[in-house]
């Protein structure tokens, strides 16, 4: 009867036979799933990630799940509508030109050394190379903070793979974005299944023009998961990683792009190095080229407590003449002179001082252009 019927929402996940659900909690399969049949998935060219609300009736005697009766909205909009959207795929990749400011307060030194070293831009596809205890999840925190603030349209979602429930926690309550986890005590495909919906889910976003944000932490831990929960190939790399289990980490950070004409999915990713382990750097190995922007955390500079633990030198932007006005582009090319020639504990400390004794980076660069540091 129509008074049992409830609205309810969902991102579809779609299974291998073809059916799919709407994930209630999350994105991982639960209770409160609701099922969606393969007719209405067909009908309406649903995609998995789309977020599809609509009628939904309770189980029957012997049903386990809720089933959805009538779609009314996909994403926000008519599912009548769906027929002329683009796949992702066939959408054309260009380099980021549009940048995304991450200054924010004085104070905030993070965002104003990575605008000046290696500036991000719509579309990037950049990886944060970080030993332990370097200080990454500070920096990916003040990222979160800085997009949410400077550019609000954009969609930011931070997906925390095989992480600690503590940090999990921290995450979500200091960040104004989605964060989805998998934490370690779960099992590796759990980290698989999360990812990839996650990365369908931002495509679906793309596909309607939106500018996206993945912060990823971290590629390494991905990469793990996938090499555990992959069907073993037989041919097995140095550190016992599967040569098959590095391509679907490989593919979840190669749809980072910008979209000619409008939209934008921009991927963050830690890759951890320096921990010991033969495995981590053999994915870092993997992951080193596939980047057009590398942010480096340097161990010396956090065991000697000075924060941000950036390496200026090893850090930068692929084609950055793209996101960066001419004048100010020249401004921070004769910065960059002038920490270059110093070590990277020099540099570092020269340039936190410099920009604690100014007001923003504008103000930091009139001054470099009116006379020569140090």
């Amino acid at each position: 009867s129509p008074e049992n019927l409830l609205r309810r929402k969902g991102i579809l996940d779609i299974l291998a036979d073809g059916y799919g659900f709407l994930r209630a909690t999350g994105y991982l399969p639960g209770d409160l799933d609701i099922y969606v049949s393969l007719s209405q998935i067909r009908r309406f060219d649903l995609r998995r990630g789309d977020e599809v609300e609509g009628q939904v009736r309770p189980p029957k005697d012997n049903e386990k799940y809720s089933a959805l009766l009538r779609i009314e909205k996909v994403n926000g909009d008519d599912p009548e509508k769906l027929r002329q959207r683009k796949h992702f795929e066939r959408l054309t990749p260009i380099y980021p030109d549009v940048r995304f400011r991450l200054e924010t307060a004085k104070e905030e030194l993070a965002p104003r050394i990575i605008d000046l070293v290696a500036p991000i831009g719509k579309g990037q596809r950049g990886l944060i190379v970080s030993p332990p205890k370097a200080g990454k999840t500070t920096i990916l925190k003040q990222f979160a903070n800085s997009i949410t603030t400077n550019t609000p349209d954009s969609m930011l979602l931070v997906l925390l793979v095989d992480e600690r429930p503590e940090e999990v926690t921290d995450m979500e309550r200091s960040v104004r974005g989605e964060v989805i986890s998998s934490t370690f005590d779960q099992p590796s495909d759990n980290h698989v299944h999360v990812a990839e919906l996650v990365l369908e889910r931002a495509k679906r976003l793309v596909e309607q023009g939106k500018d996206v944000v993945i912060l990823l932490d971290s590629i390494t831990r991905l990469a793990r998961a996938y090499n555990l929960s992959a069907p073993a190939s037989g041919r097995i790399l140095s550190g016992g990683v599967d040569s098959t289990a590095l391509f679907p980490p490989k593919r979840f950070f190669g749809a980072a792009r910008n979209i000619e004409f409008g939209g934008s999915l921009t991927i963050l990713a830690t890759a951890l190095v320096d921990t010991g382990s033969r495995m981590d750097e053999v994915i870092f190995e993997e992951f080193k080229g596939t980047g057009n922007m590398e942010l480096h955390l340097d161990r010396r500079l956090a065991d000697k407590r000075i924060f941000p633990a950036i390496d200026i030198v090893r850090s930068g932007t692929r084609k950055e003449e793209l996101l960066l006005p001419t004048d100010e582009a020249q401004q921070i090319w004769k910065l960059r002179r002038v920490l270059h020639a110093l070590d990277s504990n020099a540099a570092i400390e020269l340039l936190i001082d410099k920009l604690k004794e100014t007001k923003s980076n504008t103000d930091f660069l009139m001054q470099i252009s009116k006379s020569s540091m140090g």
